[in-house]
């Protein structure tokens, strides 16, 4: 892995009304031309992405999306792709021109005040009026409105702009979302021992590790932590050489009971997914709704969301695994929907629980927004690791790490 990935980074949505020039700001931005401009209405039909370095804000990804006014035969599904992307969105760009702010800019702020997402105002076309009408219609916001023509790309131009608009980023984004995520390190001590084991089975990806197991590794060694890694075959084996017993264990859910099995007691332990689901949403709250398993019935429907896509194999633990060990604990028919990338259900209400993935390819904001929907529609939320763990009677174990849940 060369970059950072995309759950770790800040997502910025431009929206406003069509032909308010959102995707030459964007290319602008990027200094390259990453969306396609044209002055024909609907150009941007689709949420389009581009990963750059924002410095000193960080790794970014930029998201441009189709006007919010759109009046096309397909507007309707445009601007509901664009309302999508807003529930994903760390901070929106409300473009507009001067003298310009109506209905589709006044519900885009208020969109954005729901989900407390902050929001910087970009006046674009500044060189077409005066410098009194350039903000005139602008409602007050934390930030200072940023005044550009993005049709001009030359080195000067860009500069400024980007300055501008990282010092915006950097005034409407909380302290805190640029504080370092941490998997593991608080868990370990200083030149603690942390001892992972790593599954490789056929829906492990060829050649590497998946995701929460690399940022594992990795966040262990940024605490300054000695790390060791094994497959579930070799781990009995390792552990038996181990003279002083490690600090903290780590599993994948689908072998938490051999490592359990393993370690003796007073160790602590957990699950990669379990670590994830701390560090990108509620623990608590996915702790809680482990409690509605055991009332789960005939025909109930179970919600399986999970974040990446990939092709489903006959190991796969989110569409395999977990509904055939809920079926056997509840000994009982389930019906299972499932739900894969970046879309959830707008319906929640007639499911009897929602099982998300660790979501280690969302952003925490993305996440905690998807585990408020739920909380709202009164639906108790497990994840992966949480429900694999419940139901192998290891819950308790893996959780105690972990304090004031």
């Amino acid at each position: 892995m060369q970059t950072a990935p995309k759950s770790l980074r800040t997502h910025i949505l431009f929206a406003g009304r069509v032909n308010s020039g959102k995707s030459t700001l964007v290319n602008l931005l990027a200094g390259q031309n990453v969306a396609i401009t044209s002055q024909e209405r609907g150009t941007t039909t689709d949420v389009v992405e581009k990963s750059m370095e924002l410095r000193p804000a960080g790794p970014v990804v930029l998201l441009d999306s189709a006007g919010t006014d759109d009046d096309s035969t397909l507007g309707v599904l445009r601007v509901e792709r664009t309302y999508k992307a807003l529930k994903r969105a760390d901070a929106l760009v409300i473009v507009t021109t001067p003298g310009v702010w109506g209905e589709p800019e006044a519900e885009l702020l208020s969109a954005a005040t729901e989900d407390k997402i902050p929001v910087i105002m970009v006046v674009n076309k500044s060189d077409t009026a005066s410098k009194e009408e350039v903000f005139s219609a602008l409602p007050e916001s934390k930030s200072p409105p940023i005044a550009v023509s993005a049709v001009d790309t030359s080195v000067a131009n860009r500069d400024r702009f980007v300055e501008q608009f990282t010092a915006a980023l950097l005034t409407v984004l909380p302290e805190e979302h640029f504080a370092a995520q941490v998997l593991l390190q608080d868990l370990v001590p200083e030149n603690g021992h942390v001892l992972m084991m790593v599954p490789i089975d056929s829906q492990a990806p060829k050649g590497r590790l998946i995701l929460p197991q690399v940022q594992a590794i990795r966040d262990a060694l940024d605490g300054n932590a000695i790390c060791t890694v094994a497959k579930e075959s070799a781990f009995p084996e390792i552990y038996s050489r181990f003279t002083r017993l490690p600090d903290l264990v780590v599993c994948d859910s689908q072998v938490v009971k051999k490592m359990i099995e393993t370690i003796p007691e007073g160790v602590k332990c957990t699950t990669f997914s379990i670590l994830m689901a701390r560090m990108k949403g509620d623990l608590g709250q996915l702790a809680a709704g482990a409690a509605a398993i055991a009332s789960l019935k005939e025909n109930d429907r179970i919600l399986i969301a999970e974040a990446c896509t990939h092709h489903a194999g006959c190991e796969d633990i989110g569409r395999v695994k977990i509904p055939a060990l809920l079926q056997k604990k509840c000994n009982c028919k389930l019906n299972f929907d499932f739900y894969s990338g970046n879309d959830f259900p707008d319906e929640l209400a007639s499911y009897a629980l929602v099982i998300h993935c660790g979501g280690c390819m969302l952003t925490r904001k993305t996440m905690l927004n998807r585990l408020h929907t739920v909380a709202n529609a009164g639906v108790p939320v497990v994840n992966y690791g949480v429900c694999l763990s419940y139901c192998t009677g290891v819950l308790n174990k893996v959780l105690s790490p972990f304090e004031n849940l």
